[in-house]
């Protein structure tokens, strides 16, 4: 059952099912390059980086990572969805598609669905981070109409990222 759908896209709840996916995409190039290596190298990796992930963070939070498919042919095309890292103060958004499916208009159309269903949920303010140098990203969100806010360093990490704020500005009982 879809957990949201926009006129191309349906996003989903990730399944263990989908482990061939998702290995596919956390071992592309420029997921490694851009986002991190998850050290995700076999379906077993993959099953469980969508159980401990994604799935868990649905029961936790009510809202994840979601599959992105094509509503033309079901094809899986990325992920995206709302995260709720320790390290941030907000929730924040996150993407990430195969390449062949860049500058189609996916990401903007998924992500725009993503916070339009967080604003229903009370949102007021999201996150995005991303590599300071990953310039497709910034893009999208700064169409996406999210401002540069800093840079930092996610605890445990050896880069600093670029963090985007959208919304109104921080205040308290955010989630």
């Amino acid at each position: 059952m879809p957990a949201l759908e926009t006129p191309r896209l349906i996003l989903r709840e990730l399944s263990p099912g989908d482990a061939a996916f998702i290995l596919r995409l956390l071992n592309e190039p420029s997921f490694i390059r851009y986002i991190g290596d998850r050290g995700v190298r076999t379906d077993a990796d993959a099953r469980k980086y969508i159980v401990d992930g994604p799935m868990a963070s649905y029961a936790r939070n009510g809202f994840g990572l979601y599959l992105v498919a094509l509503k033309d042919g079901g094809t899986p095309a990325g992920i995206c969805g709302l995260l709720k890292r320790e390290s941030l103060e907000d929730v924040d958004v996150g993407f990430a598609f195969l390449p062949q499916f860049w500058s189609k208009g996916y990401a903007f159309e998924a992500a725009s669905a993503v916070l339009a269903d967080g604003q229903s949920r009370g949102l007021t303010r999201v996150l995005a981070i991303t590599s300071p140098d990953n310039a497709a990203s910034i893009r999208l969100l700064e169409r996406l109409d999210f401002q540069f806010e800093r840079i930092m360093r996610l605890p445990g990490e050896v880069s600093d990222i670029s963090v985007f704020a959208w919304g109104a500005a921080r205040t308290e009982g955010n989630i």
